[in-house]
């Protein structure tokens, strides 16, 4: 049984890494030309493409209520998508952050989702966190 399994990966080793290295050369070509990723396939490898961008903004809470409400994390970091152009002239005041606190009225350590509000032409791809803690104080 040893032997089986040393010669499973120790005979023809060349012949398998090649094979491996061809499988994924394939597998990177028909995703990119099914149009699955709309950049070079190597650079989807190697991290963000070109139209990525990850920016750090913060959670805006309502107000004007007789509570106060703050949240924790008071940041989020979203990945955007978009045309490279677009996303270079962005500037960090198109791009809001915002939780739905109607009906709240005391809920401390609720979590509420975090809703993105983007320009056209500009998606995001993902938000971290995607939830966070609402806390409510009663105004002074």
């Amino acid at each position: 049984m040893i032997v089986f399994a040393r010669n499973l990966v120790a005979k023809d080793f060349w012949l398998k890494l090649f094979s491996l290295a061809l499988a994924i050369l394939i597998w990177l070509t028909v995703r990119y030309l099914s149009g699955e990723t709309s950049t070079s396939p190597w650079l989807a490898l190697i991290g963000r493409t070109p139209g990525e961008n990850v920016v750090t903004v913060p959670v805006n809470v309502p107000s004007g209520t007789s509570q106060t409400f703050s949240v924790d994390p008071p940041e989020v970091q979203v990945t955007l998508r978009g045309d490279p152009k677009v996303l270079k002239n962005l500037r960090k005041l198109d791009i809001r952050a915002q939780v739905d606190l109607t009906g709240i009225e005391s809920a401390n350590g609720l979590l509420r989702p975090v809703e993105v509000i983007l320009p056209s032409g500009v998606a995001y791809t993902h938000l971290a966190p995607d939830e966070v803690e609402v806390r409510v104080s009663p105004k002074n």
